[in-house]
């Protein structure tokens, strides 16, 4: 019968530090293609819990314990464990969701104007979501223009990504639930379905395979953002969160050393930054270091002129997708040119009614680019 309790106490132990290794950042957990593992674990939490705690409580109870004690020290070590497991290192109990989105003009805005936001547009309504309060929430669900949205945020992959939180066609909730491949996951409330922060894929669950429809974004600094975009809302500190916000620009301006989220300053290696951008179905790869150092790069993409820019505010970037036959974007101070007319950073005209195509471009780290978009060309 102790056999029983020590298999039973065992088997516990074992199936709680597996339910977080699978899907939490530790040593080697995230290189391992496991999420069909690490999914069956948390379908079937209960059903491995009540098999080990009855053989946990079988031996307990028929077994003859000499010393009540050597029970007991066990006992207290596996449930601390599962407290650990379930509570202190559960994505949902390190990082809430804001109670409430507070959002305010640019004349009573509080966050400093050199901070990196993700900015979306939408029937006239802009909004501005800083990252200092994206990085630790993970995810912003708001409206704009009428439209819900969510906005997400992944310090680890570097990747802001805002999509329409629809599925079936009807809204959805979300919670954070992990990481896979580094990258942070969210189930959502209805089918409990794992969804990949930046791709918008169900990845796990009933779900598997679709995808939410994605929200075209922009990262540029605060300053930027009102410039080309006066009327803005900004998003505001959650006072309930304000001491779980990163107070520093360490990580907006790479300067942090955490093996997680730190930066590395060369190019091409896996926590280089890099700026990747999407023309149709195929997907291209700009290193970061070369875009500061030429502010503009033309390129092609298939069969279409591509152009990615920088801001003089070395944070702000922008990519466009140009007519075949209008030649080369160029950049002048903040102000972009392409044959006679005149264009602001975003790509508005300023001298014309014309408006560039913009393209999606994210900047992120060269590992989560390359790991999230297979087969993706490289600028050299």
């Amino acid at each position: 019968m102790k056999k029983l309790f020590y298999l039973g106490l065992i088997g516990l132990l074992l199936f709680e530090v597996a339910n977080v290794y699978f899907i939490m950042p530790m040593p080697g957990s995230q290189r391992m293609n496991s999420i069909d593992l690490a999914y069956f674990l948390y379908q079937w939490r209960w059903v491995f819990r009540a098999v080990f705690a009855l053989l946990l409580l079988i031996g307990l109870f028929k077994a003859k314990w000499k010393r009540k004690w050597t029970v007991a020290i066990p006992l207290l070590l596996v449930g601390a464990a599962i407290y650990m497991a379930n509570f202190v290192m559960a994505a949902d109990h390190m990082f809430y969701q804001p109670k409430k989105v507070l959002m305010v003009a640019a004349n009573e805005n509080k966050v400093d104007t050199n901070r990196l936001v993700i900015g979306i547009v939408n029937n006239g309504e802009a909004k501005a979501y800083p990252i200092q309060f994206l990085g630790y929430h993970h995810q912003v669900q708001d409206t704009i223009g009428g439209k819900p949205v969510i906005v997400t945020y992944c310090t680890v992959c570097r990747t802001g990504r805002v999509f329409e939180p629809l599925v079936n066609g009807k809204p959805e909730q979300f919670r954070l639930v992990g990481m896979d491949h580094f990258n942070a996951m969210f189930e959502d409330a209805t089918t409990r379905s794992w969804w990949r922060q930046v791709t918008g894929q169900a990845i796990a669950g009933k779900l598997k395979g679709q995808a939410l429809p994605e929200f075209f974004s922009t990262q540029t600094s605060l300053a930027d953002w009102l410039q080309l975009n006066p009327n803005s809302l900004v998003m505001q500190a959650d006072p309930a969160f304000k001491g779980s916000y990163d107070s520093t620009f360490k990580y907006e301006s790479g300067k942090s050393k955490s093996a997680l989220t730190g930066t590395d300053s060369l190019s091409w290696n896996d926590k280089s930054w890099v700026i990747g951008i999407k023309s149709g179905d195929l997907r291209k790869a700009y290193d970061w270091n070369k875009l500061k150092s030429e502010r503009i790069i033309n390129d092609k993409i298939g069969d279409n002129a591509v152009a990615v820019t920088l801001s003089k505010d070395d944070r702000s970037f922008f990519a466009f997708e140009l007519p075949a036959t209008a030649g080369k974007l160029a950049l002048q101070n903040d102000t972009l040119l392409l044959g006679a007319h005149h264009y602001k950073m975003n790509g508005k005209g300023i001298d014309t009614a014309a408006t560039l195509k913009a393209l999606p471009a994210y900047q992120e780290f060269w590992h989560s680019w390359r790991t999230f978009n297979e087969g993706t060309l490289q600028y050299r």
